[in-house]
């Protein structure tokens, strides 16, 4: 799923965060910290003891309900403030406000099954892969091909990173949406004949749907090869890019990673995620 775009600078994504509508910070239920708590590493966040992490509701990537994290990034976070002592504090933003709310300060960590990308390395740091997505169309006809857009209503959730290409493939002819929810309504309703997303958000929200993984086509880069999913953190912040690194990797050694990626819907062979590299 979600390698977004990047603005060029932070005055421009504070005000892209502000007209997404970003809401306020919520501490997540059960979040607190015993006083005789000692933390696995040492680095620092935005406010001390606080783990601020920006969310929107994306299953099975990430979802906060009744004031808990969950889905993938949310049950890796959750398990990862208990073991550095940390309370976990929510800043809920709309999809395409999630990084620049990361790249403006307000948050130490994105969620949401974010793509390693080579735009996002330069604005952020990124943490090791953890599991691999694909990008997917959704239709009632079982589509898989670029071609097969052509002359058809096609959307998906803005500030993805084939918003461009798939523009540009199109002739500009592209419906974006703030929310997959939206989409998978028009979708469902037949005011579209094809979305684009994440093989994870497609399957959850699919309903009879048929979800068919993207044949690769340099027309959109994102189909070329399967994307690795990371934890983007605020820049220069490298030792809670290290310290999510080593939590990650204890929880692949003990399966723990495994138990979480298929209890949210992806298979056991999404962990498998091959050497580090960059997409775009």
């Amino acid at each position: 799923m979600k390698l977004r775009m990047i603005a060029s600078t932070v005055a421009a994504l504070t005000l892209a965060a502000a007209l997404s509508g970003c809401g306020g910070n919520t501490e997540a239920a059960g979040s607190k910290v015993s006083a005789d708590c000692k933390p696995a590493s040492d680095f620092g966040t935005i406010k001390k003891g606080n783990l601020t992490v920006a969310v929107y509701e994306a299953p099975p990537y990430v979802t906060f309900k009744g004031n808990e994290l969950g889905g993938v990034d949310g049950d890796i976070l959750t398990g990862f403030a208990q073991k550095e002592c940390l309370s976990i504090t929510t800043v809920s933003a709309a999809a395409a406000a999630v990084i620049p709310t990361v790249q403006g300060g307000r948050a130490d960590i994105a969620t949401g099954g974010w793509w390693r990308s080579k735009a996002r390395a330069d604005i952020l740091d990124l943490t090791e892969p953890i599991y691999t997505d694909q990008m997917v169309l959704i239709s009632k006809d079982g589509l898989n091909k670029v071609t097969d857009l052509k002359g058809k209503k096609v959307g998906t959730v803005n500030g993805n990173v084939w918003v461009d290409d798939a523009k540009s493939y199109l002739g500009g002819d592209l419906q974006l949406y703030k929310a997959p929810v939206d989409l998978f309504q028009d979708l469902k309703s037949g005011r579209l004949d094809v979305g684009i997303d994440g093989f994870g958000e497609a399957h959850q929200n699919s309903n009879g749907l048929k979800v068919e993984v993207l044949d690769p086509d340099s027309a959109i880069k994102a189909s070329l090869e399967p994307p690795q999913t990371c934890l983007p953190v605020t820049k220069g912040n490298t030792a809670l890019v290290t310290a999510l690194n080593e939590y990650v990797e204890s929880l692949r050694q003990d399966g723990s990673l495994e138990k979480i990626v298929v209890k949210n819907g992806f298979p056991a062979s999404s962990i498998k995620t091959g050497d580090a590299r960059l997409i775009g």
